[in-house]
């Protein structure tokens, strides 16, 4: 009896084994220029043509921004700036970060996001307005990506539904299904994989079919964790991190997304068409932490566009 659950269990680690390498093939993970410079040589801690995204702070110069791209795209990096409306002037200035963008790093893809102002600085104040534009296809973008929250976000709906983020959502498949764009959704981190499978099933159900690159918290201290899920409105999923706090012995071991890829991957390998499509890191306790991470869990990544 022993020997068939030692078995069992060897067979089931196995089989999670299996299922998170797939599920994490072609991650991708997010930097800020000022914590890119502390990182000596990217290329020996993230596979080749990985995605990597560049946080667009604000305060943070475009000269700034465009340098870190420009190094990163020159190592080999698939490279997706945020452009976040709310930071951007006027309709001049966008075509002039687009023209840098691309001018400077070869830079053909974006993720667009309203940004974390309360109040825009110029001429827009979402994502849409910039899709409006039209300027991201006149350059020849090829790949955008759109903010998902699948909590919900009180900057967007401050009744606490997601009236404007489902309508918003809409809009922005309607705008998928007239161009040539290839979109997906990036999401906010979440801690809980059962509203983010009942979320993206909803999204699926309504017709919203981009596909989702969700959300994750890379290794960190737990009070690291709390502190950017408060500041950064993460809701119900939260609560995981707070349960976990009540055990002061466990304060001071990182907190890994170990649980929440798992129950994702399980749920990506019993439904294939699953539109979770991919993972994205928010490396809030370090990057060489998310990386490492990832790769001691992932399997060769995939070619990505």
């Amino acid at each position: 009896m022993a020997l068939l659950q030692f078995n069992s269990r060897a067979t089931r680690r196995a089989t999670e084994t299996a299922q998170i390498e797939a599920f994490l093939k072609g991650f991708s993970i997010e930097v800020m220029p000022r914590t890119a410079e502390k990182i000596e040589d990217f290329r020996a801690l993230l596979p080749e043509r990985t995605r990597v995204y560049i946080a667009h702070i604000d305060g943070t110069p475009i000269e700034d921004m465009v340098a870190t791209a420009k190094r990163l795209a020159g190592d080999g990096f698939r490279v997706m700036p945020h452009v976040p409306a709310r930071l951007v002037a006027d309709a001049p200035t966008l075509a002039d970060w687009i023209a840098r963008y691309q001018g400077e790093a070869g830079v053909d893809q974006a993720l667009l996001l309203a940004g974390g102002l309360a109040a825009p600085r110029g001429a827009f104040e979402n994502s849409m307005q910039l899709l409006e534009t039209g300027l991201f296809d006149k350059a020849g973008f090829r790949r955008l990506h759109v903010a998902g929250h699948p909590e919900g976000n009180r900057d967007i709906d401050p009744d606490g539904s997601d009236r404007n983020v489902m309508q918003a959502l809409r809009w922005k498949q309607a705008f998928a299904e007239r161009t040539d764009a290839e979109m997906a959704i990036a999401t906010q981190f979440c801690f809980e994989a059962a509203p983010v499978i009942a979320w993206a099933d909803r999204l699926r159900a309504e017709g919203i079919r981009l596909p989702i690159h969700i959300g994750v918290a890379g290794p960190a201290k737990l009070q690291t964790l709390i502190r950017f899920a408060v500041s950064c409105g993460v809701g119900p999923s939260l609560k995981v991190l707070q349960k976990r706090a009540k055990d002061v012995t466990r304060l001071v071991v990182p907190f890994e997304p170990t649980d929440f890829i798992t129950e994702l991957a399980a749920q990506k390998a019993r439904h294939p068409a699953f539109n979770i499509e991919a993972v994205h890191f928010f490396p809030l306790g370090g990057i060489r932490a998310s990386a490492n991470w990832a790769a001691e869990h992932a399997a060769r990544p995939a070619d990505q566009t």
